[in-house]
Protein backbone atom coordinates (compact mmCIF):
# COMPACT_ATOMS: atom_id res chain seq x y z
CA UNK A 1 0.00 0.00 0.00
CA UNK A 2 1.32 3.44 -0.96
CA UNK A 3 0.96 6.37 1.39
CA UNK A 4 0.89 9.81 -0.18
CA UNK A 5 2.40 12.57 1.91
CA UNK A 6 1.38 16.14 1.21
CA UNK A 7 3.91 18.77 2.20
CA UNK A 8 2.16 21.93 3.28
CA UNK A 9 3.82 25.26 2.54
CA UNK A 10 4.33 27.51 5.57
CA UNK A 11 1.55 29.92 6.35
CA UNK A 12 2.78 33.44 5.44
CA UNK A 13 1.14 34.80 8.59
CA UNK A 14 3.39 32.54 10.68
CA UNK A 15 6.47 33.10 8.54
CA UNK A 16 9.69 32.71 10.50
CA UNK A 17 12.91 33.79 8.73
CA UNK A 18 15.77 31.32 8.74
CA UNK A 19 19.10 32.10 10.46
CA UNK A 20 20.80 32.96 7.15
CA UNK A 21 18.15 35.54 6.30
CA UNK A 22 18.46 37.05 9.77
CA UNK A 23 22.23 37.21 9.32
CA UNK A 24 21.79 38.98 5.98
CA UNK A 25 19.39 41.49 7.52
CA UNK A 26 21.69 42.27 10.43
CA UNK A 27 24.59 42.64 7.99
CA UNK A 28 22.51 44.95 5.81
CA UNK A 29 21.61 47.02 8.86
CA UNK A 30 25.28 47.49 9.77
CA UNK A 31 26.21 48.41 6.21
CA UNK A 32 23.41 50.99 6.04
CA UNK A 33 24.49 52.49 9.36
CA UNK A 34 28.11 52.72 8.18
CA UNK A 35 27.07 54.40 4.93
CA UNK A 36 24.86 56.95 6.70
CA UNK A 37 27.59 57.66 9.25
CA UNK A 38 29.98 58.32 6.35
CA UNK A 39 27.49 60.82 4.91
CA UNK A 40 27.24 62.54 8.28
CA UNK A 41 31.03 62.69 8.64
CA UNK A 42 31.27 64.56 5.33
CA UNK A 43 28.74 67.13 6.54
CA UNK A 44 30.48 67.60 9.91
CA UNK A 45 33.86 68.00 8.19
CA UNK A 46 32.41 70.68 5.90
CA UNK A 47 31.43 72.76 8.97
CA UNK A 48 34.36 71.80 11.20
CA UNK A 49 35.87 75.29 11.07
CA UNK A 50 32.58 77.06 11.91
CA UNK A 51 32.43 78.11 15.56
CA UNK A 52 29.91 79.83 17.78
CA UNK A 53 30.70 83.13 19.53
CA UNK A 54 31.91 81.27 22.60
CA UNK A 55 34.27 79.05 20.54
CA UNK A 56 32.22 75.87 20.43
CA UNK A 57 31.66 73.80 17.28
CA UNK A 58 28.68 75.11 15.37
CA UNK A 59 27.48 71.71 14.13
CA UNK A 60 27.37 68.71 16.49
CA UNK A 61 25.70 65.31 16.63
CA UNK A 62 22.35 65.29 18.37
CA UNK A 63 21.05 61.74 18.78
CA UNK A 64 18.95 59.92 16.19
CA UNK A 65 15.58 60.19 14.55
CA UNK A 66 13.06 57.52 15.64
CA UNK A 67 13.90 54.07 14.26
CA UNK A 68 11.89 52.98 11.23
CA UNK A 69 11.83 49.92 9.01
CA UNK A 70 12.69 49.95 5.32
CA UNK A 71 11.35 47.07 3.27
CA UNK A 72 14.12 45.55 1.12
CA UNK A 73 14.58 42.49 -1.03
CA UNK A 74 15.55 40.48 2.07
CA UNK A 75 12.70 41.78 4.18
CA UNK A 76 12.29 44.68 6.60
CA UNK A 77 15.53 46.21 7.91
CA UNK A 78 15.38 48.57 10.94
CA UNK A 79 17.31 51.79 10.38
CA UNK A 80 18.12 54.90 12.39
CA UNK A 81 19.28 58.21 10.93
CA UNK A 82 21.45 60.50 13.09
CA UNK A 83 20.51 64.11 13.74
CA UNK A 84 22.68 67.19 14.04
CA UNK A 85 22.28 70.35 16.10
CA UNK A 86 23.17 73.70 14.60
CA UNK A 87 24.29 76.08 17.35
CA UNK A 88 24.83 78.97 14.94
CA UNK A 89 22.85 82.19 14.85
CA UNK A 90 21.98 81.92 11.15
CA UNK A 91 18.28 82.09 10.36
CA UNK A 92 18.56 78.99 8.17
CA UNK A 93 19.71 76.06 10.25
CA UNK A 94 21.87 73.27 8.83
CA UNK A 95 20.14 69.89 8.84
CA UNK A 96 21.38 66.43 7.95
CA UNK A 97 19.42 64.61 5.25
CA UNK A 98 20.74 61.23 4.14
CA UNK A 99 20.65 60.55 0.41
CA UNK A 100 20.64 56.81 1.16
CA UNK A 101 17.73 57.03 3.61
CA UNK A 102 15.53 59.99 2.64
CA UNK A 103 13.02 61.00 5.35
CA UNK A 104 10.01 59.32 3.76
CA UNK A 105 11.68 56.19 2.36
CA UNK A 106 9.73 53.10 3.39
CA UNK A 107 10.72 50.56 0.74
CA UNK A 108 13.75 50.01 -1.47
CA UNK A 109 13.48 50.54 -5.20
CA UNK A 110 13.93 46.80 -5.77
CA UNK A 111 10.56 46.26 -4.08
CA UNK A 112 8.91 48.79 -6.38
CA UNK A 113 10.27 46.81 -9.33
CA UNK A 114 9.01 43.53 -7.83
CA UNK A 115 5.40 44.69 -7.54
CA UNK A 116 4.69 45.19 -11.27
CA UNK A 117 6.27 41.80 -11.98
CA UNK A 118 3.95 40.10 -9.50
CA UNK A 119 0.98 41.97 -10.96
CA UNK A 120 1.82 40.82 -14.49
CA UNK A 121 2.18 37.27 -13.21
CA UNK A 122 -1.48 37.35 -12.24
CA UNK A 123 -1.38 38.24 -8.53
CA UNK A 124 -4.58 40.13 -7.75
CA UNK A 125 -4.60 43.25 -5.60
CA UNK A 126 -6.17 41.42 -2.68
CA UNK A 127 -3.53 38.66 -2.77
CA UNK A 128 -0.47 40.93 -2.75
CA UNK A 129 -0.16 40.97 1.03
CA UNK A 130 -0.05 37.16 1.27
CA UNK A 131 2.42 36.87 -1.63
CA UNK A 132 4.74 39.53 -0.21
CA UNK A 133 4.52 38.06 3.30
CA UNK A 134 5.69 34.71 1.91
CA UNK A 135 8.58 36.40 0.07
CA UNK A 136 9.62 39.06 2.56
CA UNK A 137 8.11 38.11 5.89
CA UNK A 138 5.17 39.49 7.89
CA UNK A 139 6.66 43.00 7.97
CA UNK A 140 5.44 43.50 4.41
CA UNK A 141 2.10 44.51 5.92
CA UNK A 142 2.67 48.14 4.92
CA UNK A 143 1.96 47.19 1.31
CA UNK A 144 -1.80 46.95 1.70
CA UNK A 145 -4.33 46.58 -1.11
CA UNK A 146 -4.90 50.35 -0.92
CA UNK A 147 -1.19 50.95 -1.43
CA UNK A 148 -1.09 48.52 -4.34
CA UNK A 149 -4.09 50.24 -5.96
CA UNK A 150 -2.36 53.60 -5.63
CA UNK A 151 0.82 52.17 -7.16
CA UNK A 152 -1.18 50.71 -10.06
CA UNK A 153 -2.60 54.18 -10.74
CA UNK A 154 0.95 55.55 -10.77
CA UNK A 155 2.02 52.84 -13.23
CA UNK A 156 -0.81 53.77 -15.58
CA UNK A 157 0.13 57.47 -15.36
CA UNK A 158 3.74 56.59 -16.14
CA UNK A 159 2.63 54.44 -19.08
CA UNK A 160 0.42 57.24 -20.40
CA UNK A 161 3.32 59.72 -20.26
CA UNK A 162 5.57 57.20 -22.01
CA UNK A 163 2.96 56.56 -24.69
CA UNK A 164 2.56 60.29 -25.39
CA UNK A 165 6.25 61.22 -25.39
CA UNK A 166 7.48 63.27 -28.34
CA UNK A 167 9.77 61.34 -30.72
CA UNK A 168 9.64 63.83 -33.58
CA UNK A 169 13.17 65.10 -32.93
CA UNK A 170 14.74 61.61 -33.18
CA UNK A 171 15.66 59.87 -36.43
CA UNK A 172 15.44 56.08 -36.32
CA UNK A 173 17.61 54.17 -38.77
CA UNK A 174 16.57 50.64 -37.78
CA UNK A 175 13.27 49.31 -36.48
CA UNK A 176 12.61 45.73 -35.37
CA UNK A 177 9.06 44.45 -34.93
CA UNK A 178 7.95 41.23 -33.29
CA UNK A 179 4.94 39.74 -31.57
CA UNK A 180 5.07 38.44 -28.01
CA UNK A 181 2.40 36.04 -26.77
CA UNK A 182 1.60 35.99 -23.08
CA UNK A 183 -1.35 35.15 -20.87
CA UNK A 184 -1.07 36.74 -17.42
CA UNK A 185 -4.49 38.04 -16.39
CA UNK A 186 -5.77 37.46 -19.94
CA UNK A 187 -8.85 35.38 -20.73
CA UNK A 188 -8.32 35.34 -24.49
CA UNK A 189 -6.21 32.63 -26.05
CA UNK A 190 -3.00 33.61 -27.82
CA UNK A 191 -3.12 37.27 -26.87
CA UNK A 192 -0.33 38.97 -28.81
CA UNK A 193 1.51 42.16 -27.96
CA UNK A 194 3.37 43.95 -30.74
CA UNK A 195 6.87 44.98 -29.72
CA UNK A 196 8.82 47.63 -31.65
CA UNK A 197 12.49 48.32 -31.00
CA UNK A 198 14.16 51.27 -32.70
CA UNK A 199 17.81 52.29 -33.03
CA UNK A 200 18.42 55.96 -33.70
CA UNK A 201 21.38 57.48 -35.49
CA UNK A 202 23.13 58.42 -32.28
Amino acid sequence: MTTNTITQLPDPQGFAPDPLTELLRSGAQRLIEQAVEAELAVLLDAYASDKTDDGRARLVRHGHLPEREVLTGIGAVPVKVPRVRDRGDDAEKVRFTSTILPPYLRKAKSIEELLPWLYLKGISTGDFHEALAALLGPNAAGLSSTTISRLKADWWDEYDRWQRRDLSARRFVYIWADGVYFRPRMAEEKQCVLVLIGADEW
